[in-house]
């Protein structure tokens, strides 16, 4: 196993094309290649550097959110393609940590919008667990100025985003 997540995809794919359409199955795969790398990258914290760490994050976090209780239906009913859903936030939370790439796209809009499919039923009480989720998966893979800095950008973005769904529930 090499030192980045890229091989961790390469290796789900190598496998997806072997058991065919059996999405479920496929899924779990992918989040036990991303467990397996998390285990190698938990013998020593570094802090994010680069788009695979990014991807790591990201992958390790949605996890956590497919599985919960609370969160997951919001993102499982919502979400139909998961790879490009990483992909997309991945390339968001590389352009917010490290400007180098551009993100395009409007995620208070993408937001607003679940929150009206879902009857507004989106409460702070979901961004606490969201925040309190991506908290703990930092806090066990990394650590670091680059860290800490997507911790406090995280608690930013759920706290604007809230208050921006509920002034939308006014319009």
């Amino acid at each position: 196993m090499g030192g980045d997540i890229t091989g961790a995809k390469k290796d789900y794919r190598n496998h997806g094309a072997k058991i065919g359409n059996n999405t479920v199955f496929k899924n779990r795969l992918c989040g036990l290649l991303i467990e397996i790398k998390a285990i190698f990258v938990l013998m020593q914290k570094k802090d994010i550097k680069t788009r695979e760490d990014v991807y790591l994050l990201v992958s390790s976090f949605y996890e956590k959110i497919r599985v919960n209780k609370e969160l997951g239906p919001f993102f499982n009913e919502t979400i139909k393609d998961w790879d490009v859903h990483l992909d997309n936030l991945t390339t968001f939370w590389e352009s917010s940590l490290f400007l180098k790439t551009r993100y395009i796209g409007n995620p208070l809009e993408v937001h607003v919008e679940v929150d009206k499919a879902h009857g507004h039923a989106i409460t702070e009480r979901h961004f606490g667990l969201w925040l309190n989720l991506w908290i703990q998966t930092i806090d066990g893979l990394f650590e670091g100025d680059y860290a800490e800095n997507a911790k406090r950008r995280a608690r930013k973005m759920a706290t604007f985003l809230y208050l921006k769904i509920f002034e939308a529930r006014s319009n």
